[in-house]
């Protein structure tokens, strides 16, 4: 049987090569190291609570809800502010690429979230790179020279709220310390206060709205009290009032589906709203069943957007946000439009117009997407400027959020090949300094690169029971010799056919990404860290 490399690893914990205090800005550690030494200590002891979770539900006790408590039985609500009444379309993209963050901010969409984490490669020169922007984005000062108009690009006065999505607790920090290159920081206390650090009385009195956060992978409602306190003690540090920072959190965790109203409670004096991050969510759904043979999940792409496993939870979550006056917000469509492709183009804004149409229809106030093409078929279909006044009656409070996916999709080789292929292909972007690719029309980012991983291990684990099929219909057992063979002929594939401009990479990146993403299935590398 065929082993990992040895040495080889798809995460590394972000570290500069090289940093001095003085690379960093005046009086920056002064502020942070005390809240290093207050909030890094829990941030570690809630990334090992969360893999007592996994391994618990790996052992067969489910993630499930948690008892009544004042979250679910009491009266309370969130106001909703009006600078953020409408968030019909948040337009997503990575925030050290400063050409997109301008194009976002004046695509009209009502809402930009400029990304410190999935679709931003977590190496440092990016992270610096896209705090930079995420700041002069801001203060609106961010620009960049378009050589097809030949003039300078400048962000154009809007109403459009700015949202900077930083790093997940399950984030480690490095080589930021003084002495001590290799002691763990929080990625999230680090970005967030390398923004509120930054921030003058002045750049208060010009914003449009407050400070705001996107805050990823939470797991547990117990999370968002460490996300409370550090908004409340930056607050208090910069002479802000104690709720001044906003946020809204991402629902990407199959734990945290079961603690969404707790989660709400918890960071009530900040949080706007919840999104359903659906394929981070999809693989976390695998990952804590992947034990189970019955969640063999079919080829992604035939798995349709309304399937029970998002449906139901796309339903839950606007009863449970209305209900508390927050908003909910729907998913990324991952079939992108495309200017050169007249075909591709009408297909991927079809399947928009779908997507959104049914999520709007589920009660959510608004949506993701990527690109300034789908801004306005996204924001059309839902009512403005948002349905907090949409409740379902007789919509069930528990409803299953874990319903077995059978008579789903299509189980064929060719979806574990497709899988091989965009693994192979996303690694290769993140060792070109990539954190998403756009591949063959779909916008791959660290999420849909984990949940193929997680679909290839799942495969291989249960191949005893549970049949892949060929394009004769007949099963082909997915060992580990089977897996390295297609990764062969995967990079040999593409290889030999040429690729777009688009896509970066040489013989030799393309050739180190095939090592590594096989690498990571084999050695189960399925969370960054």
């Amino acid at each position: 049987m065929p082993t990992a490399a040895a040495g080889l690893r798809g995460f590394e914990i972000n570290k500069p090569a090289s940093l001095r205090p003085e690379d960093l800005p005046a009086g920056f550690l002064e502020f942070f190291l005390p809240l290093h030494r207050q909030f890094t200590p829990l941030q570690q002891e809630l990334v090992r609570r969360r893999g007592e979770v996994l391994q618990a539900s790996l052992a067969g006790k489910k993630p499930n809800h948690l008892p009544p408590s004042p979250a679910t039985q009491t009266d309370w609500k969130i106001t909703l502010p009006e600078w953020c009444q409408d968030q019909r379309n948040q337009m997503t993209g990575p925030a050290d690429d400063g050409e997109l963050v301008v194009k976002m901010l004046n695509s009209g969409a009502p809402g930009v979230m400029i990304d410190l984490e999935d679709s931003e490669a977590n190496f440092w020169e990016n992270l610096e790179r896209g705090i930079t922007n995420s700041l002069s984005a801001l203060r609106g000062e961010l620009s960049y020279f378009d050589k097809k108009r030949d003039k300078q690009m400048t962000i154009q006065p809007s109403k459009t709220v700015i949202w900077t999505r930083v790093r997940g607790l399950h984030l480690n920090q490095k080589g930021v310390i003084p002495g001590k290159p290799e002691e763990l920081a929080s990625g999230s206390l680090y970005d967030v206060c390398r923004m509120v650090f930054a921030i003058t009385p002045e750049d208060v009195k010009k914003f449009k709205h407050p400070l705001s956060f996107y805050i990823p992978k939470s797991e547990s409602a117990e999370e968002a009290l460490w996300w409370n306190d550090l908004f409340k003690a930056l607050a208090a540090l910069k002479g802000w009032p104690a709720d001044y920072i906003k946020c809204m959190a991402l629902v990407e965790a199959h734990p945290l589906a079961y603690q969404m109203e707790e989660y709400l409670y918890n960071l009530r004096d900040h949080i706007i709203g919840l999104n359903l991050g659906r394929w981070d969510y999809m693989a976390s759904l695998i990952h804590f069943n992947l034990n189970d043979s019955d969640w063999v999940l079919p080829d992604r792409n035939t798995i349709p957007h309304d399937v029970k496993f998002f449906q139901n939870l796309r339903e839950l979550m606007p009863e449970i946000c209305h209900k508390r006056g927050a908003m909910s917000i729907g998913g990324m469509t991952a079939l992108f439009p495309s200017r050169e492709d007249p075909e591709l183009n009408a297909r991927a804004l079809a399947v928009l117009e779908k997507d959104k149409k049914n999520e709007a229809l589920a009660g959510m106030d608004g949506a993701w997407t990527g690109h300034p093409d789908q801004n306005e078929i996204a924001v059309n279909q839902f009512p403005n400027p948002n349905q907090l006044s949409f409740r379902r009656p007789d919509s069930p409070r528990y409803p299953d959020l874990r319903p077995i996916p059978h008579g789903v999709g299509a189980k064929t080789i060719a979806g574990t090949c497709a899988a091989v292929r965009t693994v192979i292909r996303y690694r290769n972007g993140v060792l070109n300094g990539r954190g998403a690719s756009l591949l063959d029309g779909y916008m791959e980012d660290l999420a849909t690169d984990r949940i193929y991983r997680l679909v290839i291990a799942q495969r291989m684990k249960h191949t005893a029971k549970v049949p892949i099929a060929d394009d004769n219909g007949q099963p082909v057992a997915h060992t580990p010799e089977l897996i390295s063979r297609l990764f062969d002929e995967e990079l040999v594939n593409i290889l030999k056919n040429p690729r777009k401009p688009s896509e970066p990479g040489t013989d030799e990146t393309f050739t180190r990404a095939r090592k590594i993403a096989e690498a990571m299935i084999l050695n189960g590398e399925i969370d960054p860290i």
